[in-house]
């Protein structure tokens, strides 16, 4: 008894008429007869009553009809269940991010859009430093990640995306000796404790850019791990620090950001994921953010 020996019980059943069911099937009467007349051998019985007018259902037949239709309902379920999970419909993306992805408003944007193309996809986003990004992607406990690019070598299992590049601007307490004036210049950090981002690796592109732009004047007084942190740090009066354009948004008491003459250090948002990707969803999300997201300058 295979699916399609209960398709056609199922259409003569309902239809309780040979020649109907055959037309509705498509196929012609006589070997809609023998498919029925062979499942009634394989089964032991007779499950139809035939009339000259009409066909009855035997005991039998009434509960195959009932078994029947609620299997059939259960392999179309499966079938589009499958369908939409190879389209990325049902799934799961976990997203890593840091902060500059939250304040320039790419990750909710691209989030957003996604959710609303994809309803029934699960998305989990949980705040993760680069470095850590990165070894959970390729360890496959995170799909994506949102985080600025600090890396001159990439990783080739990983694929790396710009989504994002703004300014910087230099935050302080309020009542820093800088905090006069309306824009700063690279000479005027000479010898002023900065706080710079942790990211538990060789130096990033901006120490280094530091480092050639004030030789022995850098002073790199606090290495931080999150945003929030450097802010708190900075109005606490413990340094300045540099950060994205788009961190400026956050008002926060006693600190205050001025603009920084450096458009040489600018701060960049890169979407990471891996290469040959397994998950339908991860591609859809991927795909997706492609092909709708805007890259924000």
């Amino acid at each position: 008894m295979d699916l399609r020996h209960l398709k056609y019980f199922l259409a003569v059943a309902e239809e309780r008429h040979f020649g109907r069911a055959a037309e509705r099937l498509n196929i012609v009467q006589p070997a809609l007869s023998m498919q029925i007349k062979a499942l009634e051998a394989e089964l032991g019985g007779p499950l139809l009553i035939r009339t000259s007018r009409r066909v009855e259902l035997t005991e039998a037949g009434k509960l195959l009809q009932a078994e029947a239709a609620r299997t059939l309902e259960q392999v179309e379920h499966t079938r589009l269940a499958v369908e939409r999970s190879i389209r990325g419909e049902t799934g799961r993306v976990r997203i890593g991010f840091a902060g500059n992805a939250v304040f320039s408003g790419r990750l909710m944007q691209d989030v957003r859009s996604f959710h609303q193309a994809f309803p029934d996809a699960e998305i989990i986003c949980q705040e993760l430093a680069p470095q850590l990004q990165n070894e959970a992607i390729q360890s496959g406990t995170l799909d994506v990640g949102y985080m600025p690019d600090y890396y001159p070598v990439h990783d080739s299992a990983l694929a790396y995306e710009p989504v994002g590049e703004w300014g910087r601007v230099v935050v302080m307490s309020s009542d820093h000796n800088l905090a006069a004036k309306e824009s700063l210049t690279i000479g005027m950090l000479a010898y002023e404790p900065l706080i710079m981002y942790s990211i538990n690796d060789e130096d990033s592109q901006l120490d280094s850019q530091l480092s050639q732009l004030l030789g022995d004047k850098l002073n790199i007084a606090w290495r931080i791990s999150s945003s929030l942190s450097v802010l708190a740090m900075a109005g606490a009066g413990l340094g300045i620090a540099l950060v994205p354009a788009p961190l400026a948004k956050v008002a926060v008491p006693g600190v205050v950001y001025r603009v920084l003459d450096a458009p040489e250090l600018s701060a960049n948002l890169t979407m990471v994921s891996r290469q040959n990707e397994p998950s339908a969803a991860v591609l859809a999300y991927l795909n997706h953010t492609r092909k709708h997201g805007l890259f924000t300058g």
